[in-house]
């Protein structure tokens, strides 16, 4: 039986955008002709998949079916939400649909990740697909490059053929991240494989009162042009809680399927910059580079109101003492070491260190090595101009 994918797509990206003006969700933001979302729908067009199902809300339906037209999917199911009830309603009102059997094996990926290396992923995917069983979840981790405090961890033990979930930690500490990596914790991705029976099962037996809300919102669902209407009332009896909180830490059966390849909820502009850095040979050309007395910077990618930047400072380069009334900064170093300046304080940032600008702080780069500094920068704002710039020193003597 092929799997069917269940894609979560109901997320709002906030976290990105410090001013709700400027808010999208991250799904599907265009980061240069291509979107998270549609690079999930792209990893799905393998012969193992069968048609996806989406869980979303209203707001975003138009922009769904728009991708699914691009991506040329003329089969799938839409399961709209009435309102927002975390993951857990979301993860079981997606499949109690009646053209789902009980026995189908099924993939919960998220809208908003990046993986690269998805042949790995497929091939795991068919390698544990003989142990799915009536009440057994599997669920893929992915094993750290860095520590961080952003992602949620699991720890497993190998048991006969499968390795078995001990432990859950929601996002620790920077510190705490750090002693667990060494005990081989992995990344919580969110994507879960299990059977609907399975999904069935557990809830009926951890959440029973969520599992007739939702069944009953199904069954009062409207159904037209692919896309199932949730009824209101039944989902809105529905407890707001995540899968993990409501499932995943309760069963007793919780096996991981371990990946060790690139992966990443670019939830941060951090991890944004570091993909434009991994692939700035995709967007750099020499029109979009400028020189300047300190040394240059390449435009690699203007977005809806964020522009995505190389900065190279030339050993003993000096950008002006300035600031910005219409755009914040995120700054993340590729190579040696600036010193910082931001108000008051003046500090030196290493590779792969960051630092966030906000609008109308005084900033300055500056190289006191002999070797070149390389910045990935970020700037999200309504305007995003050389213009606004206000420079209160410079010593190329571009003060006015």
């Amino acid at each position: 039986m092929k799997i069917r994918p269940v894609i979560l797509c109901g997320g709002s990206g906030t976290r990105l955008w410090s001013n709700k003006k400027h808010h999208q969700p991250k799904q599907f933001i265009d980061f240069g002709d291509w979107t998270l979302f549609g690079k999930t729908l792209e990893r799905i067009k393998n012969s193992i998949f069968d048609y996806p199902i989406i869980s979303t809300n209203k707001k975003y339906i138009r922009e769904i079916k728009k991708h699914l037209r691009l991506k040329g999917f003329k089969k799938y199911n839409i399961i709209l939400e009435p309102a927002k009830r975390n993951t857990a309603p979301a993860i079981l009102s997606s499949v109690l649909i009646k053209e789902i059997p009980e026995r189908q094996p099924l993939i919960f990926l998220t809208s908003d990740h990046l993986m690269e290396k998805t042949n790995l992923f497929n091939k795991s995917i068919k390698k544990y697909q003989k142990y799915l069983t009536d009440k057994n979840i599997f669920i893929f981790g992915i094993k750290p490059s860095f520590p961080s405090s952003d992602f949620g961890y699991f720890l497993s033990n190998r048991v006969k053929n499968k390795n078995k979930v001990s432990k859950f930690i929601e996002k620790p500490s920077l510190k705490k991240a750090k002693k667990i990596i060494k005990k081989n914790a992995n990344w919580n991705s969110g994507m879960f494989f299990l059977t609907k029976k399975s999904i069935i099962n557990n809830f009926k037996k951890y959440q029973n009162k969520n599992f007739k809300c939702c069944l009953n919102s199904v069954k009062k669902s409207r159904f037209k042009n692919n896309v199932y209407y949730l009824n209101k009332n039944d989902f809105l009896k529905c407890n707001s809680i995540s899968f993990d909180y409501a499932i995943l830490e309760k069963s007793k059966d919780i096996n991981a399927i371990n990946l060790n390849i690139p992966w990443s909820d670019l939830g941060s502009w951090k991890e944004i910059c570091k993909i434009y850095n991994r692939f700035k040979s995709k967007y750099q050309k020499k029109k979009n580079i400028f020189y300047r007395p300190w040394g240059r910077y390449t435009n690699l990618y203007k977005g809806k109101n964020f522009l995505i930047k190389e900065l190279y400072v030339k050993p003993k380069g000096v950008l002006s003492l300035q600031k910005h009334f219409h755009r914040s900064e995120h700054w993340v170093v590729t190579q040696g070491t600036p010193k910082i300046t931001l108000n008051r304080k003046k500090f030196f940032l290493k590779t792969n260190e960051t630092i966030f600008i906000p609008v109308k702080s005084i900033h300055r780069i500056e190289n006191p090595y002999k070797k070149p500094v390389k910045i990935i920068e970020a700037q999200l704002g309504s305007i995003l101009k050389e213009t606004d710039i206000v420079r209160y020193q410079d010593i190329y003597g571009r003060v006015k």
